[in-house]
């Protein structure tokens, strides 16, 4: 490509790097001596060769401008207050030819470098200003049409963009999630919400490609393309050679890509509008046509530095910094903008200063703009409920066809069938929700055939084949990621992740991806799902600590995740309605937690009193959010608060405390660990004389603080009160487990304290 010597104020380490830029824009149109040829008509190409024709060719540049204008003006008016982000898309401004060959309804997951990729698609729609709401969102105004104000991210509703923050791999696998839903909702019969030919854009840089979670996008990608199942997701990796301040070496992110088995790759030049055009199209059409995942290699380069904070001076020399804006593919586009006869050199700087003009009108109307400045406005869009609607959705029951023939029959209902144990109602459960919502999946690793490792879901399959109900790669991340995929196209999904202890080698996918996305979309996004998890302790016979995995307070930080928590099977079944009606009406991410030792326990105090069974609710029967079960409720000489394995455990235990004190025993079972239900907890100790917390979770991080909490804040603090935990360590095998989890026995000695 064609580049220029830079000016000699290029050369001074004083100048502001950001004005140096916009100096050689300016000094290379002046300075340009190329020969002028006869101005192509519209339609013709921009110059000859090209794939681009003129019209396309001038609207590119614009987006260009726009982009480049959007990050001097972003560096300007930040040491004003009037700005609160600087991550720019210098150098990066070719990505705007994948906007332009691409659709507004192909969903794009974005780099944070994608201001040419979001100006060029403001094109698709009538009435749209990207210079404006790009200015709002910079401002932090709650008029951001994106996210309200609060965060600067690249999204739009109308344009299927989904906002990220400052990701940097962990949105590619809910990208390859979206690509394969896409395909996979016709196999359903689900109507999606755009085009079914549609592909999903995903672009990161060359060193996020290099991140773990990316790496298992690719992988997985690859891994659904040998079996040829569809996964038409575009991976555009944006190549401008450097990661902040760490060099990607020469030639890596081909030689790494290029030979990939089953994920296609493709090369393009993102520094030149003219050459690189045709390059992207073939990528694009190819994605298209194939329904194959297709790795687009974006040749870029990062101009000003990674972001405002980044003084690059202080650590590359001027001779690299001259140099790499030397590359800077705005000089390209100016020179056939001239080369073509398109423009002369006045037209092209007009067109520099009026659109360098809108820019910063636009910032300085948002500056005027409201900004969010009460908690609730912050947090409106973070976990709405709506409880009426909710408890209609979980009590709905217009499935009765769907449901005998999800069951064989009507002497196969659940309800029809003897009280059963916790495995048995859950997979009941399931059988119900998936007859209920045909737009629901379930998935995960052993889940279809097997019917899970502990057969929780035996007979799902065979109900509802495997279009349905499918096994997964090995992989907690892209477990998540089809999860947010999924949703992403309107259905429900119903992902297992094999134990807790698995769920954190992919917490981001909720904590970062799923749980945030109503937030930094002030709601206009939803991912709604129900993530089931194999938790907690006391398995015999198995176990140590990836088998035994009480972390619950990693969840429960996650800032508007739903956890829920079932003891018993009847519980647990009207839980699941709550938890998918959660999910459908309000967009709400759950958990549903299943204490693993509790799956086919039957006998509650001797063996063979079957105390542990329960009758199945019929449908139309379902749990409120925030609802607990008591036992015992009159018993005011020791309330214990407690959920999970805690329940049936604090049950025995208060048996032997009322032979051993003459105690009436109060059992609370919390059932919902997020959000605590404050008000529930204090009403139940307002007339308790002592105290129990009894939580299975570490003494340092688990739920029992929660509830001491909410006791405290209610002025009930006098209240004698002791807390049984587990220890702070990981959980050992085989009887050494039980050393360090809370026993029968230690309740008791905690109300031999308190007495």
């Amino acid at each position: 490509m064609t580049t220029t010597s830079a000016p000699i104020a290029a050369r001074h380490k004083g100048f502001n790097r950001a004005e140096i830029v916009d100096q050689n824009f300016t000094e290379f149109v002046q300075l340009w001596q190329g020969d002028v040829r006869r101005a192509p008509h519209d339609d013709d190409a921009v110059l000859p060769g090209s794939a681009l024709d003129a019209r396309g060719f001038r609207e590119l540049l614009e987006s260009q401008l726009i982009s480049r204008h959007l990050d001097l003006m972003a560096r300007v008016l930040r040491v004003q207050n009037k700005v609160f982000y600087t991550i720019g898309s210098s150098g990066h401004e070719g990505n705007a030819m994948v906007a332009r060959l691409t659709r507004h309804t192909d969903p794009a997951f974005l780099h944070y470098r994608s201001g040419g990729f979001m100006a060029e698609r403001f094109r698709k729609l009538p009435g749209m200003d990207p210079v404006m709401d790009s200015a709002l969102s910079f401002a932090a105004s709650k008029d951001d049409p994106a996210s309200g104000g609060r965060h600067k991210v690249w999204g739009s509703k109308p344009l299927w963009v989904l906002p990220q923050t400052s990701t940097i791999a962990s949105h590619l696998p809910k990208a390859l999630g979206t690509a394969v839903a896409i395909d996979h909702a016709r196999r359903i019969g689900h109507t999606l919400p755009i085009p079914d030919d549609s592909i999903a854009i995903c672009s990161f840089g060359d060193a996020s490609s290099n991140h773990a979670t990316a790496q298992t996008a690719f992988n997985a990608a690859a891994w659904t393309a040998y079996q040829k199942l569809p996964a038409p997701v575009l991976f555009v990796c944006e190549d401008n050679g450097i990661g902040i301040s760490v060099k990607t070496p020469t030639g890596w992110v081909a030689s790494n890509f290029q030979s990939r088995s089953n994920l296609d790759y493709f090369y393009a030049d993102g520094l030149d509008l003219a050459e690189g055009y045709a390059q992207v199209r073939r990528a694009v059409e190819h994605c298209r046509s194939t329904r194959r995942p297709t790795f687009l290699h974006l040749r870029t380069t990062r101009i000003m530095g990674h972001a405002g904070t980044d003084f690059e001076i202080e650590w590359r020399s001027i001779e690299e910094l001259v140099a790499v804006e030397a590359t800077d593919p705005l000089l390209r586009s100016a020179a056939i903008a001239l080369e073509s006869g398109l423009y002369t050199k006045d037209a092209l700087l007009e067109l520099n200063e009026t659109i360098r003009k809108r820019c910063f009108a636009a910032a300085e109307e948002a500056d005027r703009r409201p900004k969010l400045e009460r908690l609730d406005d912050v947090m409106a869009p973070l976990a709405p409920y709506t409880p009426a609607k909710v408890k209609a959705e979980a009590e709905r029951a217009d499935y009765a066809e769907a449901r005998l023939k999800a069951f064989g029959g009507e002497a196969k209902l659940p309800e029809s069938q003897p009280p059963r144990h916790l495995a048995i109602q859950i997979g009941q459960a399931l059988h119900d929700i998936m007859a209920k919502y045909p737009e629901s999946l379930l998935f995960g690793e052993d889940v279809a055939q097997k019917g899970g490792v502990y057969t929780v879901t035996k007979g799902l399959h065979k109900a509802f084949k495997n279009t349905r109900v499918f096994n997964t790669l090995l992989d907690e991340t892209i477990i998540l990621g089809l999860a947010q995929g999924y949703a992403n196209m309107g259905m429900l999904p119903i992902p297992e992740i094999q134990y807790l202890a698995y769920f954190h080698n992919a917490g981001d996918q909720i904590r970062g991806e799923a749980a945030s996305l109503q937030f930094f979309s002030n709601d206009q996004y939803r991912n709604p799902l129900v993530m089931r998890v194999a938790s907690l302790g006391y398995q015999r016979g198995f176990g140590g600590h990836f088998h035994n995995d009480n972390s619950i307070a990693a969840l429960r930080d996650i800032p508007g995740l739903v956890v829920g928590c079932p003891s018993r099977g009847d519980d647990a079944a009207t839980m699941l309605r709550t938890l998918t009606a959660l999910a459908k009406v309000d967009g709400r991410v759950c958990a549903f937690l299943e204490p693993i030792a509790l799956y086919m326990t039957k006998d509650l105090y001797e063996a063979g009193d079957g105390q542990w069974q329960f009758a199945y609710p019929v449908p139309g029967e379902a749990m409120t959010l925030g609802e607990g079960r008591v036992y015992n409720d009159k018993a005011k000489d020791l309330v214990v608060f407690t959920f999970g394995n805690g329940v049936p455990m604090a049950l025995r235990a208060a048996r032997t405390i009322e032979a051993e004190l003459k105690w009436k025993v109060r059992v609370v079972d919390l059932r919902w660990l997020a959000p605590l239900n404050d008000a529930f907890i204090a009403a139940q100790a307002k007339d308790a004389k002592r105290i129990i917390v009894l939580d299975e979770g570490r003494k340092s991080a688990g739920v029992g603080e929660g509830v001491i909490t909410a006791i405290v804040e209610a002025g009930l603090g006098a209240t004698p009160l002791q807390r049984v935990v587990g220890a702070d360590t990981f959980t050992p095998l085989a009887g050494a487990a039980f050393l360090v989890l809370p026993g029968e026995a230690d309740v008791v000695a905690a109300a031999r304290k308190l007495a």
